[in-house]
């Protein structure tokens, strides 16, 4: 079998491009990416930015233990993505907020998600894309499978 039919191999390929152009215009951009699941919680505060947010709720959403919560925000609001705020109707309750600068750069990490989106479909139809994606299901099934 030639290497460039070996699926593994596809994708892996098509995996490190990606990695590229990410960090390619991450530098480019002056974007920052937090580590590891901060990213997944400035995603989640920038998505529920209508309503107050405490800790529990990273607890409770990220399936995390208080301490890891305690730590990983401590982290961020170190390095400046997340302030604590006092609640009006109780000061001891600080609920989790996001930084100007932690907007931005999510803003522009949303652009450039976008971007390389559209790049990625050029000259693709959306009945190609349709197959991309039920191949893309069946072959995480079959390893799923596989492991289970």
């Amino acid at each position: 079998m030639q290497r460039e039919n070996d699926i593994g191999f596809a994708v892996r390929r098509l995996s490190n491009a990606i990695k590229r152009d990410v960090e390619k215009n991450r530098a480019d951009l002056g974007i920052v990416i937090p580590k590891g699941i901060s990213g997944w919680v400035i995603r989640y505060l920038y998505d529920n930015a209508d309503r107050d947010v405490f800790q529990r709720d990273f607890e409770e959403n990220f399936s995390i233990r208080p301490s890891t919560a305690s730590r990983m925000l401590k982290a961020m609001e170190k390095k400046g993505f997340i302030e604590r705020v006092s609640v009006e109707n109780d000061a001891r309750l600080k609920k989790i907020v996001l930084t100007e600068r932690a907007i931005e750069n999510h803003k522009l990490i949303l652009a450039d998600i976008k971007r390389r989106e559209a790049l990625l479909r050029r000259g693709i139809s959306d009945s190609e894309i349709t197959v991309f994606f039920e191949t893309m299901q069946k072959l995480t099934a079959n390893l799923e499978e596989q492991n289970d």
